[in-house]
């Protein structure tokens, strides 16, 4: 999560500087057009991806131009091209100023693109760089959006930081010595910013997922037929369901959908059930709360699910359909929970939370989750409110304690939580943290079978963490799982409001360093998703005495380090303190052989390859396995 340390408005320019016509600020963003979009592309927010964020960078430098005569800002620029030209300065304001805007926004940043510029059917992001350029990507994500700024002022513009304190004051920060302080954190700073892997300007291109557009076009077709048949509805004649709460004006009489909104007609599972039924999921949950009976209530929820209205805040994790319910669901919760009345239920495909204020129905909420096939493991809770930084889960029935414990730090114990009708108290929830990642703190549950760990990831359900190998992972309870786990715990950030269903670490290899007596660790992060396309994997890489590790190689809808395609191979370009840069490469168990082709060669015999290289070199790499298939590095 970014800082929201910059004010709504921003001051402006000082009128005692010169007055810049358009035509001078055209002049200087043409000119030094790579730069600013660089400088945008390092002030932005990570949670939006890298191809994202390109698009945003290239966008906001585009839209910098002032719309009339402006003062310029008493801002000097600071390199040779630039020094002494108020246009350039007046631009690069503009830049900073929206960027930190869009980071003060950073979730729904993460969720739009801008409009202009667009790319239909290409995925575009900058050039990969090594180990070290991704260490600093994952710090500078780690900071608020005006120490990224601070920083990115300071090493690719040169500013000292009386300059960097007025440009930050002027683009509307409020605190900008903590901003220039927590910018101090980044070790070795700026010999890195003129990176490849910071350069949106020079892109690699890939093909988008050509099944789900195909898919999304057929939806599209759907959904315009849909909102025809509803145009006619609208004209029936007729006087409706009438207005719930903050549910939409009512459009067409139907008796199912008026039976799926009597709360009378509510399933509600006996307390005991899940102990005989041949299914233990979110099926068996009983209905709990103090508000179970409350018949207003339940009604209003129906009714906002069948047809929220404009106030209503709307959320559904990718895949989950957001309609109404098909006939009467399954409740399994209703009641007071901090300052909010909440009802959650269950139609069989989909979890759906509905909150409103105790004090009225304005800035209802109500959020999706889709739930299929979710199993015990699956079904262990749901996140029941989200405030002042923690977060409630409803836990299911069989759930016996309840802990909390932080995945950073495996050598620590879990913190009991209490349990109160299956309520949880309030625990730290790491999706709605701001600045660095030094802890993840994590929900412990045991349930009599074991103990298993869940993560929010900004979602109605929790996800589960699972450690080893892609065909038999097992619940990270144990030492050895935690410690796995330690390292890579802050990469989770990374997959966020992705509707990820579980997340299984696994160290695939283990690489003697070159001149060290000491070996790094390859780990593969697999997510897999509720809607089974979609996962994400990470290749991350682990030096000794490293507090975290370094993420070498990402990737999107892939089988690698999955139940169906349990193999991965990557690589990483890492800096030897007294014997200069090597490529190096790993792949999983049965590797037989592993080659770099490209800016490096070399092959090795087995599943590690050692090669010496230059800085900034690119490889491709290819292994052979044991039964004479090929494996394609990740990318």
């Amino acid at each position: 999560m970014q800082s929201q340390d910059v004010a709504q408005s921003a001051t402006p320019s000082s009128p005692a500087g010169p007055v810049i016509g358009v035509e001078q600020a055209e002049a200087a963003l043409v000119e030094h057009y790579p730069r600013l979009v660089r400088l945008a592309y390092l002030v932005l927010p990570a949670p939006a991806g890298r191809s994202r964020r390109v698009l945003g960078a290239h966008g906001l430098v585009q839209r910098a131009l002032p719309r009339g005569r402006t003062p310029a800002p008493l801002i000097p620029a600071q390199q040779a091209g630039r020094d002494g030209d108020p246009g350039y300065a007046l631009v690069r304001l503009q830049v900073v100023r929206t960027a930190l805007k869009r980071g003060a926004r950073a979730e729904r940043w993460a969720r739009l693109t801008p409009p202009l510029p667009r790319v239909w059917g290409l995925k575009l992001y900058p050039r990969p760089g090594g180990a070290d350029e991704l260490a600093l990507d994952q710090r500078l994500s780690a900071l608020s959006g005006p120490a990224r700024a601070a920083h990115a002022l300071r090493g690719l513009e040169r500013l000292p930081d009386g300059d960097v304190r007025r440009v930050l004051t002027a683009a509307g920060v409020t605190d900008v010595e903590g901003a220039l302080a927590e910018a101090d954190g980044i070790p070795e700073p700026y010999r890195l910013l003129g990176s490849c892997e910071f350069d949106p300007c020079s892109l690699t291109a890939r093909p988008t997922d050509l099944l789900r557009r195909r898919r999304h076009l057929k939806a599209a077709l759907v959904g315009g037929a849909a909102l025809a048949v509803c145009g006619t509805l609208l004209g029936l004649p007729g006087d409706g369901w009438g207005a719930d709460g903050a549910a939409a004006p009512p459009y067409a009489r139907n008796p199912a959908a008026q039976a799926a909104l009597d709360p009378g007609r509510l399933t509600r599972v006996a307390p005991a059930v899940w102990k005989t039924s041949a299914r233990t999921d979110f099926s068996v949950w009983p209905a709990r709360g103090d508000r179970t009976g409350d018949r207003a209530l339940l009604r209003r929820a129906l009714a906002v699910w069948a047809r929220p209205g404009k106030s209503v805040r709307v959320s559904a994790t990718p895949g989950t359909p957001a309609g109404g319910p098909a006939g009467p669901p399954q409740l399994l919760y209703a009641g007071t929970v901090d300052t909010a009345r909440v009802v959650i239920l269950y139609d069989g495909l989909r979890v759906v939370r509905y909150a409103e204020p105790e004090d009225g129905t304005e800035g209802a909420a109500l959020d999706f989750a889709r739930a299929d096939g979710a199993g015990r493991a699956g079904s262990g809770a749901v996140v029941l409110s989200r405030a002042d930084g923690n977060v409630r889960y409803l836990t299911a029935p069989w759930v016996r304690g309840a802990g909390e414990r932080d995945l950073r730090e495996p050598g620590s114990g879990a913190m009991a939580l209490t349990l109160v009708d299956g309520v949880t108290s309030p625990l730290a929830s790491p999706a709605l943290r701001e600045g660095p990642c030094t802890s993840w703190n994590v929900l412990r549950l045991t349930d009599g079978t074991g103990a298993r760990l869940l993560t929010d990831l900004g979602e109605l359900v929790p996800a589960r963490l699972t450690a080893g190998p892609p065909g038999s992972p097992q619940d990270v309870s144990g030492a050895k799982a935690l410690r796995t786990w330690a390292p890579y715990a802050c990469s989770l950030g990374a997959m966020r409001s992705a509707g990820v269903r579980s997340v299984n670490a696994w160290a695939f290899a283990e690489q003697p360093l070159p001149g060290v007596r000491r070996a790094a660790e390859w780990v593969c992060t697999r997510a897999e998703t509720w809607r089974g396309g979609g996962a994400r994997v990470l290749a991350q890489f682990h030096t000794p005495g490293a507090r975290y590790g370094a993420v070498a190689a990402k990737a999107e809808s892939v089988p690698a380090c999955g139940k169906r395609e349990p193999r991965v191979l990557a690589g990483v370009l890492w800096k030897s303190a007294t014997d200069g840069w090597y490529l190096l490469a790993a792949g999983s168990r049965g590797t037989a052989s592993v080659s770099a082709t490209g800016g490096v060669e070399g092959t090795a015999r087995g599943n590690l390859l050692s090669v010496r290289a230059e800085k900034g070199a690119r490889a491709d790499l290819e292994g052979r396995l044991e039964n004479g298939r090929s494996i394609s590095g990740l990318r």
